[in-house]
């Protein structure tokens, strides 16, 4: 195969920022990093602007793009639609979303992806299902005739769907921890959401293997001060991830920055999108369980005023980190990438530009737009528009 390089920007490798280097990539996969003096001659030379090259953004939660639900249409061309659209922004490893629905429809979500992954869809890495298993008291935009509490049919299917990656959210009172175990055990990547859940119970999931907190601070019990609640949970045990939908919507900027910095490590907080189909799409309105999702002034509501899902892509989400709440842009970049990487398991080849992790890659401007992504090596958009 022959090796492509890429020159000019500066470099993030998911640790530090480089300058003077360029990347090597071959067979799909990085080669190595040298000096742009360095590069070999028989390279295929990509000569990049001013800006930098960092590794493909990460997305956890994206319920669709381009124009495409994946509630709406649960199938592998549809996938690869919605992976196409946020691929354009950024994010070049993504879990489609499929939310609280009816049995029958969750077993045709995970059906697509497994068909998108044995075809090759870009960008495809798993799924994540959120919900049903969930808090009617904390619904948000999930169809409260659809929660259900989890038999032993549902936990047979979770364990065996056939899928490396399955990021699945429940709220805490609704599963029990021996539950818990069987799916962390059965290889399901479990995070706590849609939860009025007090901090007891949060902290006993965790310690049963739960590992994720989804859109913290939404749909979820608050931090008060005699009931910690989800949030405190979340930001007190050291073993949860927490997704945040950095949009300044969803919540209050200040209350994002005091959650970055009271976060206990080693798990940290990481974007997500949320996205519905208006993100990448100029349409304004969508049905989300047959229930009518209008856009207005970047925020998707029911018409009740529910926020329902987000307009957001992660180029987005990255400068609102960096300019919003005075996050480092190397920070920005590893909430964007490394740490959901991490939390999903991905970060064995995914997350960093180094020797044989893919070579998913996003090249930004100096105004942190996008220029050009590559999935595997290979280019998959131009700028966003």
């Amino acid at each position: 195969m022959s090796i492509l390089a890429l020159c000019g920007a500066q470099v993030f490798t998911g640790e530090q920022i480089l300058d003077g280097c360029s990347v090597l990539i071959e067979d799909g996969a990085i080669l190595g990093l040298v000096q742009s003096g360095e590069v070999p001659s028989r390279a295929e030379r990509i000569e990049l602007a001013a800006g930098v090259l960092a590794p493909g953004f990460v997305d956890a939660q994206v319920n669709g793009g381009g124009g495409v639900l994946f509630n709406q249409e649960p199938e592998a061309e549809s996938l690869a639609a919605i992976a196409a659209a946020h691929a354009r922004h950024g994010s070049t490893a993504l879990l489609p979303t499929f939310i609280t629905d009816h049995p029958e429809g969750m077993r045709l979500a995970v059906a697509a992806v497994r068909r998108a992954l044995a075809e090759g869809r870009p960008g495809i890495v798993g799924i994540h299902l959120e919900g049903p298993f969930l808090a009617r008291s904390r619904k948000g935009a999930h169809d409260p005739a659809l929660i259900r509490p989890m038999d032993e049919e549902d936990l047979a299917f979770l364990c065996a769907t056939g899928l490396d990656t399955v990021l699945l959210t429940i709220a805490p009172e609704v599963v029990p921890t021996a539950v818990i175990r069987r799916l962390v055990a059965s290889g399901v990547i479990v995070s706590l959401g849609h939860s009025n859940a007090s901090y007891e119970t949060v902290m006993a999931a965790a310690d049963a293997g739960a590992t994720g907190v989804t859109h913290l601070f939404n749909a979820m019990s608050p931090l008060e001060h005699r009931a910690p609640g989800v949030v405190g949970g979340a930001l007190d045990h050291g073993g949860l991830w927490c997704g945040i939908i950095a949009d300044g919507h969803h919540v209050h900027p200040a209350a994002l920055a005091a959650s970055i910095r009271a976060k206990r490590g080693p798990a940290r907080l990481f974007l997500v999108t949320d996205a519905m189909p208006t993100a990448g799409d100029e349409g304004d309105v969508f049905l989300l369980n047959g229930r009518r999702v209008t856009r207005r002034s970047g925020m998707l509501t029911l018409e009740d005023g529910t926020l329902a899902g987000s307009d957001l892509t992660m180029d987005v989400a990255l400068r609102f980190a960096v300019r919003q709440l005075d996050v480092s842009l190397a920070e920005a970049l590893r909430m964007a990438s490394l740490y959901p990487a991490r939390f999903l398991r991905l970060d064995g080849a995914r997350g960093r530009i180094a020797p044989g992790y893919r070579a998913d890659l996003v090249e930004l401007d100096e105004s942190l737009a996008v220029r050009r992504t590559w999935i595997d090596g290979k280019p998959a958009q131009k700028r966003a528009g």
